[in-house]
């Protein structure tokens, strides 16, 4: 398979970046765009040019570090998957293809495809936690959660944090990751102990790390290769209000 491609190059966060094309041959329809982009790589490497940058670690939808921005769709066009997991069969041979990096203001371009996405570390780090004794482990079954429950929260744990409801959405809100990371604590009684300065403090951290508001595009579930619903959002802004109304704003 042969493949035109139009890829964001940027040099530096303070440097002005554009698209430059490039043409790829002899891919095989099995490969990963990942793999892809390697061969592309090798190919600049033997000209003496340099090499594309973008993120990947696992490169088995875990890990949620490849996430780039291909034909204007966060992960690529096939729904439920990581770039990582997005095969070159999924284009068609001969097919022109734009990959950029990640846009939001919260995520800032390091070079090429790559984007700090730091932001989202740091609204973990408000509150996306449960303080508890360390101790020898609990007995089995001794915090007993209904088995729905558990499931929900287990859902909404699925989240990677790759971004890609960021990238998708057309105000660059942060709102699915964050109501994803507070439900699957709000749900579970371990986490209700701390439940009320959990919202506030994640949701502020969301705010000052410059993300857009929710205003329901639905862009964001769509886009998330794990299929994390908007329900969330719905729970994080009720688990917000409740705080709000108890006063965990005034006293934390």
């Amino acid at each position: 398979m042969k493949f035109h491609l139009k890829i964001w190059r940027q040099a530096g966060p303070d440097q002005p970046g554009r698209f430059v094309d490039y043409t790829v041959d002899d891919i095989s329809p099995d490969m990963s765009f990942l793999e892809m982009l390697d061969q592309l790589n090798e190919q600049l490497v033997k000209e003496n040019q340099d090499p594309i940058a973008f993120d990947s670690d696992c490169r088995e939808g875990i890990c949620g570090t490849c996430g780039l921005v291909i034909n204007g769709m966060a992960h690529g066009p096939k729904l439920g998957c990581t770039t990582c997991e997005l095969r070159m069969r999924h284009f068609p041979d001969g097919a022109t293809i734009t990959v950029e990096p990640f846009r939001a203001d919260a995520f800032p371009v390091i070079k090429d495809l790559v984007v700090d996405r730091s932001a989202l570390d740091r609204i973990i780090a408000a509150g996306g936690y449960i303080s508890v004794n360390t101790g020898s482990a609990p007995d089995a079954n001794s915090v007993p959660v209904p088995k729905h429950v558990a499931e929900e929260a287990m859902d909404a744990a699925a989240c990677i944090g790759c971004g890609a409801c960021v990238a998708a959405c057309p105000n660059a809100s942060a709102s699915l990751f964050t109501a994803a990371k507070i439900s699957q604590l709000a749900l579970l009684p371990q986490g209700h102990p701390e439940r009320e300065r959990r919202v506030i403090k994640m949701v502020e951290q969301m705010d000052l790390e410059g993300f857009g508001a929710c205003s329901n595009h639905g862009e964001c579930e769509a886009a998330c290769p794990k299929g994390i619903s908007i329900t969330n959002i719905a729970r994080m802004r009720r688990e917000y209000v409740r705080a709000i109304k108890n006063g965990a704003a005034a006293a934390r």
